[in-house]
């Protein structure tokens, strides 16, 4: 099932309509002839525009195979930020064209396409794969954890995965993809977890627990990290999860969570927890981890931290 339009999108019928609504400035111009509702537009975050241009592109481009981040955007796979292109797969060329911001791809070998609400995409394990080489290793590994979990419509096994790696003739970054293939692991909950595994890795800190469960004051309460030697808790904070359609709901989340982290702190010997922001300037989250008294048991490796600098696949 394919994510539908963050917003509504007006497709408009001919040339002379569209040139007529290009001046409308309370309208975004998405692709020719396919607009949106500006201020609908500027509210949303930046993966949601992408993927309102993907379904922008599917009005324009009809019968157009998705694949890269354009398939993971409708499949509900991870992004970062908003990307910069529309990614099509075309088995009819010999090779790959970029046609504005359209990248068109082709492959030696046959690929599976799934199709939905009449958009079609590679299958999701080629789309995983793709991304995986191409990516930044950490992000690459944010989307393999969430393709193998159950917390999306995915479930992808990884054997699936794997097969499909090695099945494929394009080589690109198969070095990223068996990295990536090696670290996977369906217990993170968020690509928030996944990117500060890697960092935690990559650091050379201690292996953690992947959520572990705490039975405390007769509530059961999960950990994205834990340290079980050192008693110490780390938590990757995404602010998603304090959203709610009432600011009563969310001040009632807010609350639940720290009366959930007093509760720990109380019961284990260290807690800590780190934003997006902290987990993209690794330095600072080495430092929270260090604070909490996790031990560096492996050599650090600053050429894979390095990669965290920039996705040139992503605007911004």
């Amino acid at each position: 099932m394919h994510r539908p339009s963050p917003l509504p999108l007006l497709d408009t019928a001919s040339e002379h309509a569209a040139r007529r609504l290009r001046d409308d400035r309370t309208l975004v111009r998405l692709r020719p002839r396919i607009f949106a509702e500006q201020k609908a537009w500027q509210r949303l975050q930046p993966w949601e525009r992408y993927l309102a241009r993907v379904h922008a592109a599917a009005l324009a481009l009809p019968g157009a195979v998705f694949s890269h981040e354009s398939a993971a955007a409708l499949r509900g796979l991870p992004l970062f930020g908003e990307p910069r292109d529309i990614h099509v797969f075309d088995a009819s060329r010999t090779q790959s064209r970029r046609f504005g911001d359209v990248a068109v791809h082709t492959s030696q070998d046959d690929r599976h396409v799934v199709e939905s609400a009449g958009v079609a995409t590679v299958s999701p394990s080629e789309t995983v794969i793709d991304l995986a080489r191409v990516l930044p290793p950490a992000f690459a590994l944010a989307v393999m954890d969430a393709a193998i979990s159950h917390r999306a419509d995915h479930g992808i096994a990884l054997a699936t995965l794997e097969e499909v790696a090695h099945r494929q003739a394009n080589r690109r970054g198969t070095v990223r993809v068996e990295w990536a293939l090696q670290h996977a692991d369906a217990r993170a909950e968020s690509a928030g977890e996944s990117v500060s595994r890697a960092v935690i890795l990559w650091c050379g800190f201690e292996a953690p627990e992947l959520q572990r469960t705490f039975h405390h004051e007769g509530v059961e309460d999960r950990a994205d990290f834990y340290w079980p030697r050192l008693r110490a808790i780390g938590e990757s904070d995404g602010f998603g999860k304090y959203a709610a359609s009432t600011a009563d709901e969310s001040i009632r989340r807010v609350m639940a969570e720290k009366l959930r982290e007093d509760r720990l702190r109380r019961h284990e010997d260290a807690f800590a927890r780190w934003t997006w922001r902290e987990t993209m300037h690794w330095p600072t989250l080495r430092s929270i981890v260090l604070r909490v008294g996790v031990p560096v048991v492996r050599t650090p490796q600053p050429s894979m931290l390095a990669t965290l600098r920039r996705n040139p696949r992503s605007l911004g």
